[in-house]
């Protein structure tokens, strides 16, 4: 029996799908995470493409997306030999699993590239000192950044809720 979408459930979808737009994610990706997010069953590719009206060509490419993000796995359902996807439905993990992948395709590229060129500007004479120091800058900062996440994503999850709900708390105390 094929899972029939509510009102609620097509403006979850539609709203992922937009909202992954503006995160540079193609919008079939987004939405497919998000029914899948949502379904309380894997779903086949079959039935994930006729759902949300998106070809079936379109719906294999985003699952492999989808995948290598660590954001859907494979399931079997007994008496059925095609795939079935799902989602993991912890909150916490999933959005660990995107700010992972982010760090790991954006973060540690651009480290490793400003290291680089850091590096050829030690010899570099044409280049002026106001540049060099915007670019240690970044370094630097994103460096800081990328340490940071490191640090922060090995805290328990109440201790990470803590902090959170601290927000505008530890903004004054550190500020002030």
């Amino acid at each position: 029996m094929q899972m029939k979408l509510t009102p609620v459930m097509e403006k979850y979808i539609l709203h992922w799908g937009e909202m992954g737009n503006r995160w540079g994610v193609n919008r079939s990706v987004a939405q497919i995470q998000a029914l899948l997010y949502l379904s309380p069953e894997p779903l086949p590719a079959e039935d994930i493409s006729e759902i949300l009206g998106i070809a079936r060509s379109n719906v294999s490419n985003s699952l492999k997306e989808l995948q290598n993000w660590d954001l859907i796995q494979i399931a079997h359902v007994m008496g059925d030999r095609r795939d079935h996807f799902q989602s993991g439905k912890d909150v916490w993990e999933m959005v660990t699993a995107i700010m992972d992948g982010r760090k790991r395709r954006e973060i540690d590229p651009t480290i490793a590239f400003l290291k680089d060129i850091s590096s050829e500007m030690e010899k570099d004479k044409h280049t002026p000192k106001e540049v060099k120091e915007r670019i240690d800058s970044m370094l630097e900062f994103t460096e800081e950044v990328g340490g940071w996440y490191e640090k922060v994503k090995v805290l328990p999850r109440s201790t990470l809720l803590k902090i959170i709900r601290m927000g505008s708390k530890l903004s004054k105390v550190v500020s002030g």
